[in-house]
This record gives C-alpha cells, structure tokens and sequence, in this order.
C-alpha cells in the first residue's frame, strides 16, 4: 500500500478485513532475534579455535592410547556444556521478561479503539496516535491535531517534527506532543525501522572492557601457541633420543603427550566460561529483582558509574500529581470550565488528569482550535468563543511576566508544589501567547515521594556515586523534593540559563545538584557534558522527555510504567518501576567485574606459567614435567573449581579502570615465579639423577601447592566461606596423593628424600616471591585507583577550559 493509495476508514478496519489480512501474511509479526539464538550460544560456546585445538589434542591422545591423558577433553566438555546451560537458561528467562513487557499498539477497529500486540497490526490498521506513544509501523497520517513526532532514533534530528495530513511516520519514532491518527501503509520487515529491532539488543555481546581484554589475551595466545607447540615438541623429541630414535622406539608417544601438556595447559578456557556464565548469573539474578537486563555487559558497567542522572517524577516521586489547589488572581469567569475541558482530553498527561475530581463541569460549547503542548515550550492553549486560555509553566508563559506574579509563583513551587498557571488573552494565529495574555488562576500539585528514594540516595552517597536532579519542572519544586529526600540542595538552577559553551555547562554542573526547566535536548547536552568531564554516566527516567538522554547515557535505566521510547533505548528496564532496586543493581554490576578481575589473575597466571614453562623447557631441552592428567587436576584444584565460587562471591570493591593491565601485572610476575621454581626443580632433579616419575611427582606438589597459595593471596581477605573453599581444595590435594587408585592413576609416587626438600625448598621460595609480587601489585592496583581519580579531576579541568581531551 502507498500514500497515494491512502484510504481512511471511519471506523477503522472490519474484524473480517483484520482476519484476511492476518491470512494474506500482511501483519507486523516480524519478530527478529530478541536475543541470541540456540546455534549462535552453542557457536560461541562450541565453536572455538581453542576448543578446535583441544578437540585435536585430545583426539591424538585417543589414538595413540593415551587415554589417561585426555581428561583435559572432558575439562572442555564440561565448560562448553555449563556456558551453553547457563546462557540458555538466562536467554529463556530474559525472553519471557520481555514477552510479559513487549509493547502494544493502539488501534481503531469496527469504531472502537483497541490495545493490541504490535505484531498483530496489519496493514492498513488505522493507528491512533498519542504523546508518549511508540508508531508500531510504518503509516501515512490523516488526521493531526498539533501531532508531534520524534525521529531523532531514525534519523538523528532531535527536534520534534510536526505531522499533518498526508505526511508519513514511521515506525519506532515517538508522539511527543498532540495527537493523530494514520493509516499503517507497511507493516514487518518492510517498515523502516520495526519497533522490535530495538529487543535485539537484549542479549547482544557487545562490546566491554572484560570480553575486549580476555578476547586480547586470546589473540595473544593464537599467536604464540603454534611456535611454542613446535619448540616444545623438538624439545622432547631430542629429551627421548632425537627425532629418528624417537620415532624409531615408540617413544615419540611420550614426547606428544609431553607437548599436549604444555601446550593445552596455555589456553585459558576457563576464564571465558567463567566471564559468561558471571553475565549470565548476573542478569539471571537481576531478573529475579525485577530488573531486565536488555544487554548482558550492561551488567558490568554498572560497575563503573560514578555519576547518576534522575529524573524527578517517576523516580524520585511516585509520578501520581494530586490537584492541591487553585489561587485566583483576578477575576475572569470560565476557568474552572477550561480546566475540566483539560482534563478529559485523549492527550490529557497526569498533571491534567488530576483536575477532573476537582473541575467537573464542562464548557457549553466546543473548542475553535488549540495548541497541542510541546515539552519545549512547556505550555499548550485552547481558543474558545470567550478567547484563547494557556495553560503552563508561569514563567514560559510569562517570560517577562510581573515580578509579583513570579515572586508568588515561586513562593508556592519552593514549598514542594508544581506550579502552572492558567492565563487568557485574545487568540494567535502563530502558536504565540497572546501579547494582552493576563494571568487568572495559579494552579499547586503534589507528587507523591517514593518511600524508597532517601534509602536509595543514601547507598549511593555512601558508594561515592554523585547524584544530579535534572527535570522539566520548576527548579525550586524540584530542589525542595530533592531535600526531602535528602540532598544536599539549597536550590534549583534554572536550566534556561544553562551556558552554550561546553566548559561553562561542565562548571554549572559541578556546582549545582538539581536542575529545573530541563527540555529534553539540554538533558542529553546535561548527559553528554558529565561524560566528557570523565564520568560514567548512569540515566533514570519514564517520559518521552527522557528518551534522548538515556540513549546517550553510559547506562540507561527506564521504568517499565513509562513510555515504550524510553524502556527501548534503555539496557535495563525496572519492570515494577521500583527505584529502591538500583543499589542492587550496581552491587551486582560491581560484584560481576570485581570477581572477574579476581578469577582472571588466577587463569592468566596459569597461562602464564604455562607459556613461560614451554619456552624454557624447549629452549633448556629439558623433558617437560608434567603428564596431562597431572595438570588436568591441579588446575581443578587451584583454578576451576574454587574459581567458579569465587567469581560469584559478593563483592562492593569500585571498579578502576584497567582491568587487564593490573590482572597481567600480577599474573605474569606469578608465572615467571612459577616458572623459575620449577625449572631450578627440574636441573636439580636432572643434576640429582632424580627418576622421571619421581621429578613429575615433585613438579605436581610444588605446582599444587604454589598454586594454592596463590589462590589464599588472591582470596583476601580471607572470609569463613573462602576458607572452606580454600581448605576444600587443601583436604583434595591430600587424598590425591594418599588415595592409592588415584595416585596410581596420576602416575605419582613416594618422594625420596632429596626430593622432599627440593620441594619444600623451592614452594617456600616461590610463596616468599609470590607475596612480593602480591605487595607490588598492590601498589599498582593503588596507583590505578588514583591515576583515575586524577585522571578524571584533569577531565574535568580540560572541560571546563574548552579543550577537547
């Protein structure tokens, strides 16, 4: 269908038009992936280039009888199988979420005006449009009463654009003020932007700091596993003889599976199982809390918001406005007329809508025209035969109004009440206030406070996450909300004098706390000013005024009561549209990236030692000390298993940016700690004459200890529940070695003498350098923490000087 075709049914479409339509395949259900697939969960999970080289190691181990050796294969089984579960589990759960919260359309169908799933729309739908509403398709529009539209997510352009009869909308842009009605003209794929693209966000991996540091380290590891596979391997040949005795023997078998051991051991799979299954847990646990997570990472950068953006109603208060009162100014009958009128519109917001308990009787005639109400004048009128009556803002409809009048405004707003004012003048042609405009009635609200807002406020005083207020109301009414909950605000600035330079805005709000008259641009301005000041960013809101804002903001939190523009461009949805969930919500983002940064430095540190133990015993040509069996359960021992507790501990540490440079500044000392207390092991051992079994038995204690130990620095401080974990991995340790059907399965046997106190030498001397590097990285983890604080202070600096960082 085409405008040009464009037929406007009274009534809407006929109940058997919609059901043939419906059978023609002409409806909106064009559903793309709302979140990550099957395959795509099973690709990512299975479908590795490290799983392919573990797949290939293990498959050798198979056919060259070493079976024994091939458990680092189920190792890999098990991880691919747990993240694929646990992905979806959380993908099954967040679907279901958002199938409950999917968006509705409004429609007119056999006269009556319906809420129906956007997906049942169908071509030539008529559409009835109003402020706050998401266009569920494609559509031409034929009728217009100061309709509004926002485009800005389709096309950029932040102002609103007006529609009238014949013009086009488009899907997934918003009503913003009046109202209208269209005619759906393409429905499905073939609509311009279908408002359900927007849930394909919800499971996406997009990009973070933890996935782009591990998938760094990964390339790292690609890089190098081959070169390092081929030093290894020429290594044991030559420990077995050379090449050609070698091969001659058999006893190539040993030196392949020596090289399997060195090599399998490099790769850290766990680390990215452990990163997607903390995601996962994460957002799994926030759904719980009636919190949807529309992007995965989105739970990670909770972790680094230092500044939180909120808009006054629906988040600070409840977003009920209760009519308080009417204060006449002079005497004009009709008034309390024009605000029942007000009050019974199809656009009518909530402010208006509280006037009809209180204002029933409605004018004798109707209206001769009016002006819709646009957030950024912040008034709307109607012309009736008496003259043009506006309602709004006192000091936008009377910018340069009489003192008194302003004076008395403010008076009443600084006491906690929103303010408007209704005037009347002769009527405009241009959508101007009357030049004779004469103030009637002044007009008090309350809103109600969230019982949970001081709470709230509260922890993140306490967390050091700044707050700032930024509203379209009047700023004095906010700021005395802002007090009652317990801000620090003496005062609200009015946002109409907000600098245009960015240096001066950046000082504005470094020195106010509250903001009032905030139109929907300067809120996007408020947010994108506070980000290049050097803070992360989170934004609140429910309105369509809010909208851009959260877009733009490093973190966006809507309420699921308010528009389906804002809870589209949102990462995380309140969906009982309580405020009182964010502090959880933060502390798990916390707990998600602290924990990870943990568990990272126990599998780079394996990685480390690992590739530095390949090097060194290629280039020493030394035999490789270890089986594979024997490091499949070390590393259970010291790394996965207490790993997977660790990684979902609570954790309020506040994140600092760089994550990978502090996990490898502890990770590769560790590793070359590991590595040269093994090595003087193994030419001891080999200047000794120390049996072969007898070495690898003396490699694996040292290895398991050591590794132990790291995993008591990395715990601290040390809780009851990490000292069961860590004390559960100790007793295992034990009946490794005292279990005699799993010590003979792990090749191990009894130390001699020499062989003891090479051990106890040498584990004492790695945990003695292993502290060192703990006490230094510390240090680091330290001057991180205050480079950023600088860092940010010198952000702001620059900002406010108007240079570009």
């Amino acid at each position: 269908m085409s405008t040009s075709d464009l037929i406007a049914p009274a009534a809407g479409l006929t109940a058997a038009e919609v059901e043939s339509r419906t059978a023609e395949g002409r409806t909106n259900a064009f559903v793309p992936d709302s979140s990550r697939s099957i395959w795509s969960i099973l690709r990512a999970n299975v479908l590795t280039l490290f799983n392919g080289i573990v797949v290939a190691c293990f498959l050798v181990l198979l056919i060259i009888g070493r079976w024994q050796d091939a458990l680092f294969g189920v190792s890999a089984l098990a991880n691919a199988v747990i993240g694929t579960v646990q992905e979806y589990r959380a993908k099954r759960a967040l679907d279901r979420l958002a199938l409950v919260n999917a968006p509705h359309a409004r429609v007119l169908r056999d006269g009556e005006e319906q809420d129906i799933a956007i997906g049942t729309v169908v071509e030539g739908d008529v559409a009835v449009l109003r402020a706050g509403d998401q266009i569920p398709a494609d559509g031409a529009v034929f009728s217009s009463l100061g309709l509004q539209v926002d485009e800005s997510m389709l096309t950029g352009e932040s102002e609103p654009v007006e529609k009238t009869p014949g013009d086009e909308v488009l899907s997934g842009s918003i009503v913003v003020g009046g109202e209208g009605r269209a005619v759906v003209v393409r429905v499905g794929a073939a609509s311009f932007a279908n408002t359900l693209a927007q849930e394909a966000k919800r499971f996406s991996l997009v990009a973070s700091e933890l996935r782009s540091s591990i998938n760094r380290v990964l390339r790292w590891v690609a890089w190098i596993i081959g070169p390092v596979f081929l030093l290894v391997l020429n290594a044991q040949m030559v420990a077995q003889g050379g090449w050609g005795p070698a091969i001659e023997s058999g006893t190539w078998r040993d030196a392949a599976v020596a090289t399997i051991a060195s090599v399998v051991a490099m790769i850290p799979l766990g680390l990215v199982l452990m990163t997607s299954i903390t995601f996962a847990v994460g957002a799994v646990k926030l759904s719980r809390q009636q919190v949807l997570v529309q992007e995965l990472p989105a739970v990670e950068g909770l972790a680094r918001v230092d500044l939180i953006c909120l808009d006054k109603t629906g988040t600070l208060t409840q977003g009920d406005i209760v009519f308080d009162g009417a204060h006449p100014l002079v005497e004009r009958p009709g008034w309390e007329e024009v605000l029942a009128w007000y009050g019974v519109q199809n656009d009518a917001n909530a402010t208006a809508r509280s006037l009809v308990g209180s204002f029933t009787l409605q004018p004798a005639s109707a209206p001769s025209g009016r002006v819709a109400f646009s957030s950024a004048r912040k008034w709307s009128a109607v012309v009736f035969d008496d003259g043009m009556w506006i309602l709004g803002a006192p000091e936008m409809v009377f910018p340069q109004g009489s003192a008194e009048l302003l004076s008395r405004a403010s008076e009443l707003a600084a006491s906690g009440r929103r303010t408007l004012v209704l005037a009347h003048g002769s009527p405009t042609d241009d959508e101007t206030v009357p030049a004779d405009a004469e103030a009637v009635v002044l007009l008090t609200f309350r809103e109600n406070i969230r019982p949970d807002a001081r709470e709230t406020l509260d922890y993140f005083a306490e967390q050091g996450v700044s707050v700032r207020v930024i509203s379209g109301d009047n700023p004095q009414t906010v700021a005395a909300i802002a007090r009652d909950v317990g801000l620090d605000a003496p005062s609200g600035f009015d946002a109409r004098h907000l600098p245009d330079d960015q240096g001066g805005l950046i000082r504005v709000l470094d020195e106010n706390v509250v903001f009032g008259r905030v139109t929907p641009d300067q809120k996007k301005r408020i947010v994108i000013a506070l980000k290049t000041a050097g803070h992360v960013v989170a934004m609140t809101g429910d309105g369509v005024n809010d909208a851009l804002a959260i877009k733009e903001a490093d973190i966006g939190v809507a309420m699921n009561s308010g528009a389906a523009a804002t809870k589209a461009v949102a990462r995380l949805v309140l969906l009982d549209g309580k405020f009182s969930h964010l502090p959880r919500v933060v502390a798990e983002g916390r707990q998600v990236i602290a924990n990870i940064e943990r568990v990272s430095m126990l599998f780079l540190t394996k990685t480390a030692y690992a590739t530095f133990l390949a090097v060194v015993f290629g280039a020493l040509m030394l035999p490789f000390p270890f089986l594979p069996r024997q490091l499949s359960v070390i590393d259970g021992l010291t790394i996965g298993l207490p790993a997977f507790f660790l990684a979902l501990l609570p954790n309020k540490q506040r994140y600092v940016p760089g994550f990978l440079r502090r996990s490898l500044t502890f990770a590769v000392p560790a590793g070359a700690v590991v590595t040269l207390g093994l090595s003087l092991y193994a030419l001891a051992g080999s200047a000794w004459r120390i049996p072969e079994a007898e070495i690898r038995t003396g490699a694996t204690l040292i290895l398991t200890i050591v590794g132990l130990w790291i995993l008591v620095v990395l715990s601290r401080p040390v809780t009851r529940f990490k000292s069961f974990v860590i004390g559960a991995m100790m007793i295992g340790l034990v009946l490794v070695f005292s279990i005699p059907l799993v010590r003979d399965f792990l090749q191990l046997v009894d130390p001699t003498l020499p062989t003891a106190v090479l051990v106890l030498v040498v584990s004492a001397g790695s945990i003695g350098l292993i502290e060192i590097v703990r006490f230094v990285h510390r240090r680091v983890a330290a001057r991180d923490s205050l480079r950023a604080t600088e860092e940010r202070a010198a952000a702001v600096a620059r900002a406010e000087d108007g240079v570009e960082g």
